[in-house]
């Protein structure tokens, strides 16, 4: 994690994750799917260090979303921590949560927005909420940290309550601009 990462995300009364965390223990999230991301780094390994908490590493995204269907299938509640880039990777499974009408939930580290150096980061950073939106998912954006604890509860009440597919996309201002050495 860059100097600017750990800036915006710890500045005012600690890191946003702890928030987030926070209400995936109200919600009674007990699983918790992830590809390892930087983004999502002080979050996973909040829950990693929660002992009523499953963290899963997943390969792949799309693997999030079986999770989750199996979940439900047991009585759990799980979410899927990814970054925009994995999106593209689960379009094909995310027809499995309409199709099987059970409740999804995913944070969305994004990337190819506010500060981005990496080209190839641009396109699916850019295309994310259409993608998601096109694919009958609902999207929900956090730009700044005020926002995170009403948009993250609202958008678990929305899922879990309404057996229905809800996105929550933490923008690059959120985050802070990766660097990776370049000035």
């Amino acid at each position: 994690m860059t100097d600017t990462e750990q800036a915006n995300g710890s500045e005012i009364g600690g890191h946003w994750s702890e928030e987030i965390y926070k209400i995936l223990k109200e919600q009674k999230i007990s699983i918790v799917t992830y590809v390892p991301d930087a983004g999502h780094l002080k979050l996973i390994e909040l829950c990693q260090a929660d002992s009523e908490i499953t963290s899963v590493a997943l390969t792949s995204e799309e693997e999030g979303v079986a999770v989750a269907a199996g979940a439900y299938l047991g009585g759990k509640r799980a979410i899927l921590l990814m970054q925009s880039s994995g999106v593209g990777n689960c379009i094909n499974m995310l027809s499995l949560i309409k199709s099987c009408m059970f409740p999804f939930l995913t944070l969305i580290t994004m990337r190819g927005e506010w500060g981005e150096f990496n080209p190839w980061q641009l396109p699916m950073g850019q295309s994310t909420p259409a993608v998601l939106a096109a694919a009958g998912v609902i999207v929900q954006r956090i730009s700044a940290k005020e926002e995170i604890g009403e948009t993250v509860e609202a958008a678990a009440k929305m899922a879990f309550n309404s057996y229905s597919p809800v996105a929550v996309l933490l923008s690059q201002n959120l985050l802070g601009s990766k660097s990776f050495g370049r000035k």
